[in-house]
């Protein structure tokens, strides 16, 4: 049989010492925890105020569509900070390899951004459109267009 080391027993020792605290813990909360039930304990609280309504709220999926490209673009930042550290040991390959890879990911949020997948603001459409057989309803160097702020006009020239 084999001998142990001692950082084998100082790494079971840890170990040991881990879960030791997470089930004294977790005994201690349930001998000291509170045991009354009631309406009032059931409902959710959160930073002193009593909830109104659902916690099911519809969210865009554009919301979750900018989570996503946040936390990919989030990624670019460790890699070159990695990069950073690093580039005097990389040397000029690294160098190439850091520009390849900023110049995919600029290739990507220009596409994202052509596509329209950062654009918050809803589309501007156009006010007094024009029914079968009748005038444009716009003056020829003026627009006016409804945005979710209110109605805005500018002219052309």
């Amino acid at each position: 049989m084999m001998a142990l080391t001692p950082q084998a027993w100082a790494v079971g020792a840890y170990l040991l010492g881990v879960f030791a605290f997470a089930a004294l813990l977790v005994g201690l909360s349930f001998v000291l925890g509170g045991r009354s039930r009631g309406r009032a304990k059931d409902e959710p609280f959160e930073s002193g105020i009593v909830s109104v309504g659902s916690a099911r709220l519809r969210m865009p999926a554009k919301f979750y569509l900018v989570a996503m490209f946040f936390v990919i673009f989030d990624l670019e930042a460790v890699y070159l900070y990695a990069w950073a550290i690093s580039v005097r040991q990389s040397g000029w390959s690294g160098l190439v390899e850091v520009t390849i890879f900023v110049g995919v990911l600029l290739i990507a949020l220009l596409y994202i951004a052509r596509t329209g997948g950062l654009d918050w603001t809803p589309r501007k459409r156009e006010i007094g459109g024009t029914a079968p057989g009748s005038a444009p309803a716009t003056t020829p160097n003026h627009t006016t267009t409804r945005t979710r702020w209110g109605v805005s006009t500018w002219s052309t020239r």
